[in-house]
């Protein structure tokens, strides 16, 4: 008598799709992660220019608006230096004034 092998595949599709989902799941945060350090960076480097041009207050605004929080900033001659973040990233940028 032969045996019958009808649904043997079912198991290992099953697996193949749980394998799946869950490295879906583990990539998420990952991408989340990579999402806020881009973003960190562009808020960083535009809250810089605005915190160059017209000071604190404005680096201030455009981190916001950039989604960000300007964590420092500072300024040392013509030179600014910013930090903000998103998440739990950081975002570090420099700016030179002109003049």
């Amino acid at each position: 008598m032969r045996r019958r092998d009808d649904g043997q595949a079912m198991p290992l599709v099953l697996a193949v799709l749980l394998v799946a989902v869950v490295a879906l799941l583990a990539l998420v945060p990952l991408a989340r992660a990579a999402q806020d350090r881009a973003q960190a960076r562009a808020a960083a480097d535009a809250a810089a220019l605005a915190g160059a041009a017209e000071g604190e207050e404005a680096a201030h605004e455009v981190a916001a608006a950039n989604g960000a929080e300007l964590v420092t900033w500072r300024a040392s001659g013509r030179d600014v230096w910013v930090e903000v973040t998103v998440g739990q990233a950081r975002g570090l940028a420099k700016a030179r004034r002109e003049g």
